[in-house]
C-alpha cells in the first residue's frame, strides 16, 4: 500500500494520477478535505480509501496502521507563503512531518517528503542543494521555515542516505485550482485574458531587469510527478534535491506563451508593485539540477512553451480541467 498525504492537493493528486497511469490503485490518501473544491481532484482518481489527516497521525503515533505500507509520499502540507499563523506552520508542516518520517525510518518504508525551493529566501545564497549548503540558508517567510527546519532535522540525524526530500521550484499545471491566491500565473493569466485581453504584471524595481523581466524557475507538474515516480522507484537516491527545469525563464516568456497557446497576441500591462512586497519580492530562481542528475534520474523537462500549451488547451480550455482517468 502506497500512503499519499495532500493527495487531494495539487501536487499530490497529480501523483496519485501517476500511480493509476502505472496501474497501481492500492493507495491511501490522507488530507483534509474542508471546504473548498480539492474533493473535486479526487474524482477520476482510483484508491482504496481516504483517512483525514488528524486521524492518520493518530493511527500513526499509536503505531496501529492496519495495512502493509510500502512507501509515504508525504506532499501534505500548508503551502501558502502568506500564511501568517507560525504555530499552525510549525505543527502541521514540520512536527507532523518529522512524526512520520520517525515511523516510516524505524519500519524501513520509503519515504519522499516535498521541501521547497521557499527555503532559499531571497537567493542571495544561490541554489544548491549541496547538503553543507544547506544550514546557510534564510527562509524570507514562515512557510519556507518550516520547511528548512525539517531539512535541517534531516540533516542533523544524519536521515539524509534513508529519506528523500524535493525542493520544488514554481510548479504550475492542472489541479491547482482550488489553491485560491496561490495558483500559477498561468491559471490566473488564462482568466484575465479571456475577462480582459490583457495581463497584468509587476513592474521591476532594479534596472538590470525590465519591467516583466524578473526570472523564475517554471516547472511543469508532470515532469516533477515523473521524477517523484523515478524517486519512487530507486529507493537508493535519497538525500535532499532540487526540482525545477534548471534554466530560469522571464514571466513576459511566461505571459507570451499562454498568448501564444490561445492564438493571440502579447498585451502586458506593468503595474506598480505593492510597498510591502519590494524588499522580499524575488527577482531569481533558477534550481541547480546537477545532483539528481548525477543520482541517476533520467527525466527530462518540457520547454515551458510546451509545458504551457499542454496546460492550457489540454486542460484550461476543456469543460473537465483536471487529471484524467
Amino acid at each position: 500500500m502506497i500512503i499519499v498525504t495532500g493527495g487531494t492537493g495539487f501536487i499530490g493528486s497529480a501523483f496519485v494520477w501517476k500511480l493509476n497511469q502505472e496501474g497501481i490503485d492500492d493507495i491511501i490518501i490522507v488530507d483534509r478535505l474542508g471546504t473548498k473544491d480539492k474533493w473535486k481532484n479526487l474524482v477520476n482518481r482510483r484508491f482504496a480509501e481516504f483517512i483525514h489527516k488528524d486521524d492518520f497521525l493518530k493511527m500513526v503515533c499509536e503505531d496501529r496502521i492496519p495495512f502493509d505500507v510500502t512507501a509515504i509520499i508525504h506532499m501534505g502540507a500548508c503551502s501558502s507563503t502568506t500564511e501568517r499563523d507560525a504555530d499552525y506552520l510549525w505543527q502541521n508542516n514540520y512536527v507532523y512531518t518529522r512524526n512520520l518520517a520517525q515511523w516510516a525510518i524505524k519500519r524501513g518504508i520509503r519515504f519522499i517528503y516535498a521541501s521547497s525551493a521557499a527555503t532559499y529566501g531571497d537567493g542571495s545564497q544561490g541554489f544548491s542543494d549541496d547538503h553543507d549548503k544547506i544550514e546557510a540558508l534564510q527562509p524570507i517567510n514562515m512557510y519556507g521555515y518550516s520547511k528548512q527546519v525539517f531539512d535541517l532535522w534531516v540533516l542533523k540525524n544524519s536521515l539524509e542516505g534513508k529519506i528523500s526530500g524535493i525542493k520544488f521550484f514554481n510548479v504550475f499545471g492542472p489541479n491547482e485550482y482550488h489553491k485560491e491566491d496561490m495558483t500559477s500565473v498561468i491559471f490566473k493569466a488564462f482568466h484575465q485574458i479571456n475577462q480582459t485581453g490583457k495581463v497584468k504584471l509587476f513592474k521591476s524595481y532594479k534596472p538590470e531587469y525590465q519591467d516583466g523581466g524578473q526570472l523564475r524557475d517554471f516547472v511543469y507538474v508532470k515532469d516533477c510527478i515523473n521524477t517523484m515516480w523515478w524517486l519512487l522507484q530507486h529507493p537508493s537516491a535519497n538525500g535532499i534535491f532540487n526540482l525545477g527545469t534548471g534554466k530560469a525563464r522571464s514571466w513576459n516568456d511566461l505571459i507570451g506563451s499562454v498568448f501564444a497557446a490561445l492564438g493571440k497576441k502579447t498585451n502586458i500591462e506593468y503595474i506598480e508593485m505593492p510597498e510591502g512586497l519590494r524588499n522580499q519580492y524575488q527577482y531569481f530562481t533558477e534550481a541547480k539540477m546537477a545532483k539528481l542528475q548525477a543520482a541517476g534520474c533520467p527525466v527530462s523537462f518540457s520547454s515551458l512553451e510546451d509545458s504551457v500549451r499542454d496546460y492550457v488547451v489540454s486542460y484550461l480550455q476543456n469543460t473537465d480541467q483536471h487529471l484524467g482517468k
